[in-house]
């Protein structure tokens, strides 16, 4: 559920000095201002300076870094740049909170450019912003578990991929083709629409199927469409042989080798908890976007 996050002493901007800090204490009577945090900056130019900007000002309001568990992940960069910080504090999920200024153009992870930097921080220091929680797919196989922030997905650039798709224990289908993409709403937009895959409005519980190159003809056949659904189905991919295939989450791929089995679904356990700050409308994103 939408939450506000703590109230924190105000930096004033046009001095050199914070104002004196008061013990703003939470619920159960830990110092809020003495929260911890980690901040992930793409490696530019711009986004190391507002990195190091950033870490000065939270240190003078009385925060302190903690780069292995921190309570807030401030990201500094693009929408790859948050799914990074994502992976990277995956084990954090239920503890850490995400808030993100974009030094490109506007993204989907992101309510603020580099040029709102002012309003960022002190929407962040004094409170005004409202915390909202988004869900992680993942990936199942015999002997290990991954998670996607955008998307989960089987491609095989090697060789045709066989293999039999089923939904809620059910086969749906017999595949024949480079590979199927798994998509969040969120990552709706991202490989899914690159590959004809319909983006999802913010906001519904689903999830999508999309095809990639897949082979159609009076022998073979399969859906041939982007398949939105529910997102508490469960999807099984099952082939005799994954040889040549790469199992992609977000960015990171790993080789399939060994694999015979691939259950994708939303995670229960793990959540995204982002904060947000501005109320944007998601179709004048599109617009600025595409």
């Amino acid at each position: 559920m939408p939450g506000r996050c703590p109230r924190l002493p105000m930096w004033n901007f046009s001095r050199n000095m914070p104002r004196e800090l008061e013990e703003i204490r939470d619920g159960s009577g830990i110092l809020i201002h003495m929260s911890e945090i980690a901040i992930v900056a793409r490696p530019d130019d711009t986004s190391r300076s507002l990195k190091q900007q950033t870490e000065l000002i939270l240190k003078r309001n009385g925060f302190t870094v903690n780069e292995t568990k921190p309570d807030y992940v401030l990201v500094i960069g693009g929408d790859g740049t948050f799914i990074y910080a994502v992976h990277k504090y995956i084990d954090q999920l239920s503890t850490a909170r995400f808030f993100g200024i974009h030094t490109g153009t506007l993204g989907f992870y992101t309510d603020y450019r580099d040029v709102d930097y002012d309003e960022f921080l002190r929407t962040f220091l004094s409170g005004e912003c409202t915390e909202f929680s988004y869900p992680i797919l993942e990936g199942i196989t015999e002997d290990s578990v991954y998670y996607g922030i955008n998307e989960i997905r089987v491609e095989n650039a090697a060789r045709t991929q066989n293999m039999n798709v089923y939904i809620n224990g059910r086969l749906f289908e017999t595949y024949r083709g480079t590979g199927m993409c798994v998509s969040t709403q969120l990552g709706s937009t991202a490989y899914n629409r690159s590959l004809g895959g319909a983006v999802i409005e913010e906001g519904l519980p689903l999830i999508e199927m999309c095809e990639m190159a897949g082979i159609h003809h009076n022998r073979y056949r399969s859906l041939k469409a982007p398949f939105v659904m529910n997102d508490r189905n469960r999807i099984v991919f099952e082939s005799e042989s994954f040889a040549g295939a790469l199992l992609g989450a977000d960015s990171d791929v790993y080789p399939m080798e060994s694999v015979h089995r691939l259950e994708i679904g939303i995670s229960e356990e793990k959540k995204v908890r982002m904060l947000k700050g501005r109320t944007l409308s998601y179709f004048e994103r599109l617009k600025s976007l595409f």
